[in-house]
C-alpha cells in the first residue's frame, strides 16, 4: 500500500477502454478538440476478427491516457461508468468559464443526466451523456479539498450491485500493489431509497489512477457492461497470471484478455509487450500476432514472441 498520494506525472497501469460500434476515431478527435492538453497518440487497424477490420486508437483527455474501439454493435455505453472532470480554480484560473465552456460542446447531440447548477456537493455541477453515449461529471473543484486528477473513473453500483460499493473497495483495495483509500462519507438517516450506511462517495487510488464509487437504490435501466472497461498494463507473465487469478469470477466472460470481476466490472490484462509488437512490427508480424491472440483467453507472452517471430 502507498501512504501518500503519489502525484499526477507517473506512468498509469491502468487505462479506460471504450467500445465503440464504428465512431471510435471520430469519437477520440472530438473529445481532444473538447478537453485541454488531449491529444490522439496512435492509430491502428486490427484486422480480420470476429468483428471484421476494427479501428484502434490511444488518446490523451486533459493528460489521462484512453484507448477506444470500433468493433461494433454488441456493447452500448451507459452511465455506469463515467468519467469525472475536475475543473480546480487552484490549478485553472478561469475554471467556472471552462467548465462551462466544456458543457455546452459535450451538450451538442447529448442528454444532461443532472442539469448544470449548484448542488449541496458543489458549487458548480453538471452530469452530461455526450453523443457518443459517454458520460461526463463536470465539477467545480474545491481548491481547499485534497487535490485530485483532472479525470477519475467514477463507478455507480445499482441493482443487484447497490449496496456493494464499499466491499468492492476493498477488494480492489487488496489486489493491487501500489493503493490509496481516499475519503469515504455514507448515506444518512432520511436519504431513501438509499440505505443508511452505503455509500454515498468514496475514492480511491490503484496504481497511481484513481476512481470514485457510489451506490444508487435509484432504478437505473443499466448497470456495468464491456462497452467500458480497464486495461492493466503488465511487464511479465507472472502479473498477467496474478490478476487473472484475483479478478476473473465468470469463466464465460474471458476472451483475448478480457474478463469480469464478481461485480461485472470488465478489465483486460494485457502485456506491454503487445502494444510494442502491434506498433513497431511489420504488417505481417501484426496480422500473425493478432490471429494469435484472438484465439486467446489470458495472455500467453511466449506465444505472442512466436506468433511475431514466425514461429
Amino acid at each position: 500500500m502507498s501512504d501518500a498520494y503519489s502525484g499526477y506525472g507517473l506512468t498509469q497501469l491502468i487505462t479506460p477502454h471504450l467500445w465503440f460500434d464504428k465512431e471510435a476515431k471520430e469519437a477520440a478527435e472530438f473529445y481532444c478538440s473538447v478537453f485541454p492538453n488531449s491529444k490522439i497518440t496512435s492509430t491502428r487497424t486490427l484486422n480480420n476478427t470476429p468483428s471484421g477490420n476494427c479501428d484502434v486508437v490511444s488518446f490523451n483527455v486533459w493528460d489521462h491516457p484512453f484507448m477506444a474501439i470500433s468493433a461494433g454493435p454488441y456493447f452500448k455505453i451507459n452511465p455506469s461508468i463515467s468519467f469525472t472532470v475536475h475543473f480546480d480554480p487552484s490549478r485553472e484560473p478561469n475554471a467556472k468559464e471552462k467548465l462551462d465552456e466544456v458543457w455546452n460542446t459535450l451538450s451538442l447531440g447529448g442528454i444532461a443526466l443532472m442539469p448544470l447548477d449548484k448542488y449541496p456537493f458543489s458549487e458548480w455541477y453538471g452530469w452530461i451523456q455526450d453523443k457518443y453515449g459517454v458520460s461526463w461529471q463536470l465539477i467545480l473543484t474545491n481548491p481547499e479539498g485534497e487535490p485530485r486528477p483532472t479525470i477519475v473513473p467514477s463507478l455507480l453500483f445499482v441493482g443487484d450491485n447497490c449496496g456493494k460499493a464499499e466491499e468492492a473497495r476493498e477488494f480492489y483495495l487488496s489486489v493491487f500493489q501500489h493503493t490509496q483509500p481516499g475519503v469515504l462519507y455514507r448515506y444518512g438517516p432520511g436519504q431513501e431509497p438509499n440505505t443508511e450506511e452505503t455509500v454515498m462517495f468514496t475514492d480511491f487510488m490503484l496504481e497511481n489512477t484513481w476512481f470514485t464509487a457510489m451506490d444508487s437504490a435509484l432504478n437505473h435501466p443499466f448497470s456495468f457492461n464491456e462497452a467500458v472497461s480497464f486495461m492493466v498494463i503488465c511487464e511479465t507473465q507472472e502479473q498477467i497470471d496474478y490478476y487473472w487469478e484475483k479478478l476473473s469470477a465468470i469463466p464465460e466472460a474471458e476472451q483475448c484478455g478480457w474478463l469480469k470481476d464478481k461485480y461485472g466490472l470488465s478489465w483486460q490484462i494485457s502485456p506491454c509487450i503487445l502494444d510494442e509488437m502491434m506498433a513497431k512490427g511489420t504488417t505481417e508480424q501484426r496480422d500473425r500476432v493478432a490471429q494469435v491472440f484472438l484465439k486467446m483467453k489470458k495472455f500467453d507472452i511466449a506465444a505472442l514472441h512466436k506468433a511475431s517471430q514466425g514461429e
